[in-house]
C-alpha cells in the first residue's frame, strides 16, 4: 500500500533534518523551499541548511555541556545535520564549528540524492492545505510576510519577534599576526570528529590595553547604527546581542563577555596581560576566513570598517562579509502546540525549528528531527513516542510546548522566550543519586561537585535516549 507524502515547508536546518528523518523512516517527503524564487534578508545562496549567523554549533563536550549532549543524542538518532557538520568541521577549540559552504553543500547533496525526497523550489504563501495531511512548517526566523500573516490568522494569536544580528568575517591574510597570536582559552584543544584534531591554538587573538579598550567601547557607543523603525519595541534575544548593545550595558560588559582576556597570554609579550581580547574563529575549511566571535552588530557598514580597524592587528583588515541585523519571528508555542509540536487547532500540522521558539542551530535541527519522527510515525499508523524529559531532546521539547513560566501578577501576559538547551531545563537528579568525583582520593574539590552533577545528568540522558531510540544500552559509537 502506497504511503502518502509528508509536506515540509522550509529547507533550513530544521526542515532539512525533518525531511531526512521522515524519509529514513520510509515515508515519502516533499520539501518546499522558496529560495531562490524568493530570497531573505540574511541568506546568500540557494543551498539547503545555509548557515547565516555563525559557523559554530558550540560545545561538542557531551559529558559536561548541554549542547554537547544534544549533539550526542542527535548522532544516536542518525542526524543528517550532525553527520554533515562532523564531515565539514574546522578547528574551534572544544566547539564544533563547520565550513559553511561545505556543510550546506553536503546537506543539499544528501537530500537531493534520497529516493524518497522531492525538493520543490516555490514559495508557500498561506497555511498548507488540509488535503496535504501530515505537514511540517519549518520556515524559521525569516518566515516570509505572507506566510507569517497566514499563521497569525490561523492561530488567532500575534507572533512574537526579536532582533538577531550577524557578525563580520575577515580575510585571514589581512590580519597582522605580528600583533595577534593563535591560542584557545586555557590552551583547550578541540577534538575534531572525522577531521584533524584541534591544536589548542584554534582562535586568533587581538590584544587591547586599557586605553585602547575604553576608546573602542566609546566608538561603539557613538557609531552610526542602522535604523529599523518598523521593528520598534521588538526585544533582543540575549544569546545574540549586538556588540554595541552590550557596550550600552556598561563599560566593563564586553570585557566580561566576548572580549574577556582570561586564560589567554600574549605570545608576543607574555609579561603584559592584555586588558581585553577580540577573538576570531576559523570560518571555512581552507582557513582563509575568520569570524569575529561575539561581534554581531547593527552598526552601519562604513562604521563597522572604521571602528573594527581600530582593533590591534586588524588595522588593514578586509571584510568578506560585514555584520547585519534581521528580524526573527516565533510563535507562542506553549499556547498553540501540543506535546508533539502539532497545532492544537489543526491536527496534522506541525511546526519545527526556530519558529517554535527554540534558539540556536543545533536546537533548531533537533526540533526538526523530532517533528520529522512524529509526523512519520503518524503516516505509518504508529503511536507517537515522545522522548523522556531526562534527555536533551525531551528537555528542549518540554520547554517549547509547556515548560515556560507564567506571571502570577499578569496572568494574561505571555512569558515564553527563545531558549538554548541548558541544564536548567532538565529534571533534577533522582534523590539518592551518587555523584562520582574524578580525583583518585575519592573526594570532591572546588567545582568538582558541579561537574560531577553535570556528568550524572548527561549519563542519565544518554541511557534514556538509547532506550527511547531502541538502541542497545551499551551502544558507544554515536556519542
Amino acid at each position: 500500500m502506497s504511503i502518502l507524502p509528508i509536506h515540509i515547508v522550509g529547507g533550513g536546518l530544521a526542515g532539512s533534518e525533518a525531511a531526512w528523518q521522515a524519509a529514513e523512516a520510509g515515508v515519502p517527503v516533499i520539501l518546499h523551499e522558496m529560495r531562490p524564487v524568493r530570497g531573505t534578508e540574511a541568506h546568500k545562496t540557494e543551498s539547503l541548511a545555509e548557515l547565516v549567523c555563525s559557523n559554530s554549533f558550540r560545545s561538542d563536550d557531551a559529558e559536561t555541556n548541554a549542547v554537547g549532549l544534544l549533539h550526542a543524542e542527535m548522532r544516536l538518532a542518525n542526524s543528517l545535520i550532525m553527520a554533515s557538520g562532523d564531515a565539514n568541521q574546522v578547528p574551534a577549540g572544544g566547539a564544533l564549528a563547520v565550513d559553511r559552504e561545505g556543510f550546506s553543500a553536503a546537506v543539499t547533496a544528501r537530500l537531493e540524492a534520497h529516493p524518497l525526497i522531492t525538493i520543490v523550489r516555490e514559495e508557500i504563501t498561506g497555511i498548507p492545505p488540509r488535503e496535504w495531511g501530515q505537514t511540517i512548517v519549518a520556515t524559521g526566523p525569516l518566515t516570509a510576510p505572507a506566510l507569517a500573516e497566514a499563521i497569525r490568522a490561523e492561530t488567532g494569536a500575534d507572533a512574537l519577534a526579536f532582533f538577531d544580528a550577524i557578525a563580520p568575517i575577515i580575510h585571514f591574510d589581512t590580519i597582522d599576526m605580528n600583533v595577534c597570536w593563535f591560542q584557545s582559552r586555557y590552551d583547550k584543544a578541540g577534538n575534531l570528529r572525522g577531521g584533524s584534531g584541534g591544536t589548542g591554538k584554534d582562535y586568533i587573538n587581538c590584544p587591547m590595553n586599557r586605553d585602547q579598550y575604553l576608546a573602542f567601547v566609546q566608538a561603539l557607543l557613538e557609531g552610526a547604527k542602522s535604523e529599523f523603525r518598523e521593528w520598534e519595541g521588538t526585544p533582543y534575544f540575549d544569546g545574540c546581542l549586538p556588540i554595541e548593545v552590550m557596550a550600552e550595558r556598561g563599560v566593563e560588559t564586553l570585557r566580561h563577555g566576548p572580549m574577556k582576556p582570561i586564560g589567554l597570554t600574549n605570545a608576543h609579550d607574555p609579561a603584559n596581560k592584555p586588558y581585553a581580547v577580540v577573538q576570531l574563529r576559523q570560518d571555512n575549511a581552507l582557513g582563509t576566513l575568520y569570524n569575529m566571535v561575539g561581534f554581531q552588530t547593527k552598526l552601519k557598514h562604513g562604521e563597522q570598517v572604521r571602528i573594527f580597524r581600530t582593533i590591534p592587528g586588524l588595522e588593514n583588515a578586509e571584510f568578506a562579509r560585514l555584520g547585519g541585523l534581521h528580524r526573527n519571528t516565533y510563535i507562542n508555542s506553549p499556547v498553540l502546540l501540543d506535546s508533539s509540536l502539532q497545532l492544537k487547532s489543526r491536527p496534522g500540522l506541525r511546526f519545527a525549528g526556530q519558529i517554535t521558539g527554540c534558539e540556536g542551530y543545533v536546537e533548531s535541527a533537533a526540533v526538526g528531527l523530532l517533528a520529522g519522527r512524529f509526523a512519520a510515525a503518524e503516516r505509518l499508523g504508529r503511536p507517537v513516542s515522545l522522548p523522556p524529559l531526562t534527555t536533551a531532546f525531551g528537555a528542549l521539547l518540554n520547554h517549547i510546548t509547556g515548560g515556560h513560566l507564567v506571571s502570577d501578577d499578569e496572568p494574561g501576559k505571555r512569558s515564553f522566550q527563545p531558549m538554548n538547551i541548558n541544564f536548567g531545563l532538565f529534571p533534577p537528579l533522582e534523590a539518592g543519586t551518587k555523584l562520582k568525583p574524578d580525583g583518585f582520593e575519592g573526594r570532591f574539590r572546588g567545582k568538582d561537585k558541579a561537574l560531577a552533577k553535570k556528568k550524572a545528568l548527561t549519563s542519565r540522558a544518554l541511557a534514556d535516549c538509547r532506550r527511547w531510540l531502541g538502541l542497545p544500552a551499551d551502544a558507544q559509537a554515536a556519542e
